[in-house]
């Protein structure tokens, strides 16, 4: 059996447990060959060289933008990297050649950016375009120093291990994504080694402009569909729930056993993802399956995710959304019966680069739930001078997932129990396919409905 799994950035950061739970899973008698690791940078990492994924405090690749003494940044990184060396050396690391490893990767960074910065300065390229090659460098390197000292750690442990750099760092290919991925796999004896691939890959198209953030896991689901994996796995620090832990209480939820590839895309539609949607479709289209571990339990099979599965029983699955929304409302009398009028909102929209999660419509109004922060005072303007009447308002969305739960009294029963907790609904909506009920509450009472309505449709399953 050939898996190809993920291993989260927290996870690697802790990497006793990662040895012990999920090398060794979870002791030596069931350690196998034929696996592939994907891993992310140690936690807190890539948010230093790139920016902060959830603040948006800028990181060393903000002050390269800017020119504010980005090397020292550099150099402190550095400093840190090595200290965090050291936490490893009880489970095997060479001290040694792991900070040789990384101080010629910094280094040689360090070499490449000055002269990024000087061709900026000459005045004869676009800038952007040097910016973002600098950004695509900078993310490399938390994936490379991982993922080096995961197989040295392995060889020190008499584990046959093998790096697969996908950096592309001393590679003066121009190669694209897919591309590199074949060539630095196509002599890999991945059935007879632990073989341990950064989760950055180099390409010609930027992984970092297709994905951004997300890019280990493209990496991770293209490598699984190439090799035809049997499984694939991503090691994360929870299981997929009922809710999160965080709001009701890990006491209050219930893992999902199984789902499907569906509900993984609603999920991620409003932010809690199991998998980066972009990362999900190959793997659905190849009939790869899916599951999610959580790295501290690793007796427990956590939750596999197919193409088909659909629950024996209706029942709501899981309670989630977000409070990081606005709800945008289109007012206009000349709307109604217009063939085509929600075309000039979609097209601004696609011009600003704005998805939406959540859309309803009646006679003179349109209304649209995304993201808070998509929102500009150009965005605003341009819409107030198109359309009669333009409300944003600062909502929570909150969403009832399920892979079956086309029944009878469900919507309803939501409803209820909002409303028996005196929490106004401001939208609904729910399409044919029934897999995903949302509904605009207001934001301050977001924390309550998740948990009202986790009590009432999930655990009550136990």
């Amino acid at each position: 059996m050939l898996t190809v799994e993920k291993i989260g950035g927290t996870s690697m950061t802790k990497f006793k447990d990662v040895l012990q739970n999920i090398v060794h899973f979870p002791n030596e008698k069931e350690f196998r060959y034929g696996r592939v690791f994907v891993v992310s940078a140690y936690g807190g990492v890539t948010n230093i060289l790139l920016e902060d994924k959830k603040t948006k405090e800028p990181g060393i690749y903000s002050r390269f933008v800017l020119q504010q003494n980005y090397e020292a940044s550099i150099s402190e990184l550095l400093e840190k990297l090595k200290k965090l060396n050291e936490s490893y050396v009880s489970e095997g690391l060479n001290l040694k050649e792991a900070n040789e490893f990384i101080i010629e990767r910094i280094n040689q960074t360090k070499i490449y950016l000055k002269s990024m910065s000087k061709v900026i300065s000459s005045g004869y390229v676009n800038e952007n375009d040097i910016f973002l090659a600098a950004r695509e460098l900078l993310a490399s390197i938390g994936e490379a120093n991982s993922a080096y000292n995961m197989v040295n750690i392995l060889n020190n442990n008499k584990i046959r291990a093998e790096l697969v750099d996908l950096t592309g760092f001393h590679d003066p290919c121009n190669l694209t994504i897919d591309e590199r991925i074949k060539k630095c796999f196509s002599d890999v004896d991945y059935k007879n080694n632990i073989v341990v691939a950064t989760g950055y890959t180099r390409g010609t198209e930027g992984i970092m402009r297709e994905f951004d953030r997300g890019y280990s896991e493209i990496t991770f689901s293209k490598i699984a569909v190439l090799l035809k994996a049997d499984e694939a796995i991503i090691h994360k620090e929870f299981h997929l729930s009922s809710a999160d832990p965080n709001v009701v209480g890990l006491e209050n939820t219930v893992v999902v056993g199984n789902t499907n590839y569906d509900v993984a895309d609603q999920l991620a539609d409003v932010g809690m993802e199991a998998l980066h949607p972009k990362a999900s479709k190959p793997l659905e289209r190849a009939n790869i399956n899916l599951r999610i571990k959580n790295t501290f339990e690793p007796l427990h099979p956590g939750t596999l995710i197919t193409k088909d599965y659909v629950g024996k029983e209706s029942k709501i699955e899981m309670i989630t959304g977000s409070e990081k929304v606005v709800v945008v409302e289109i007012y206009d009398s000349s709307m109604v019966g217009q063939v085509g009028f929600d075309l000039k909102l979609m097209k601004i929209f696609e011009k600003h680069d704005i998805s939406y999660i959540m859309k309803t419509t009646n006679a003179n109004s349109i209304s649209v739930v995304i993201w808070e922060d998509l929102i500009s005072e150009v965005l605003v303007d341009e819409l107030n001078n198109i359309f009669e009447a333009v409300t944003i308002d600062k909502v929570a969305i909150v969403c009832m997932i399920g892979s079956n739960i086309a029944q009878p009294g469900v919507l309803a029963k939501v409803a209820n129990i909002l409303a028996g907790n005196e929490i106004n609904v401001h939208c609904v909506s729910q399409s044919l396919r029934q897999v995903n009920m949302q509904f605009v509450i207001d934001r301050e009472m977001y924390d309550k409905a998740v948990k009202c309505l986790n009590s009432g449709l999930c655990c009550n399953n136990k």
